[in-house]
């Protein structure tokens, strides 16, 4: 990756939605603008605020795909990226509780 270049694979289970119902939506059913999750596989050097194996947020109408070994990827720039998610590590100093 070159420069601040971020390449991403979509998260599998964000493709498909369930309504309170329990109706499947699908990804092709779009109503309104929404962000999509991704993983992200590889970044450039300049790269600061996001790290391989972090998810980010990102506007799917703002990419561009490509196929590396039979794998799709996106291609972002790190200004692209609105939000990283936190890690599900616990808190290690809260102590513990009685």
């Amino acid at each position: 990756m070159l420069h601040d270049r971020i390449l991403v694979e979509l998260d599998k289970e964000a493709s498909e939605r369930r309504s309170a119902s329990g109706i499947v939506i699908p990804s092709t059913a779009v109503l309104g603008k929404r962000l999509a999750w991704a993983q992200v596989v590889a970044a450039g050097p300049s790269v600061r605020q996001v790290a391989v194996g972090d998810h980010v947020l990102f506007d799917p109408e703002d990419r561009s795909e490509v196929e590396v070994a039979a794998h799709d990827y996106i291609l972002l720039r790190e200004r692209d990226v609105h939000a990283v998610a936190e890690h599900d590590e616990p808190s290690r100093d809260l102590g513990l509780y009685l």
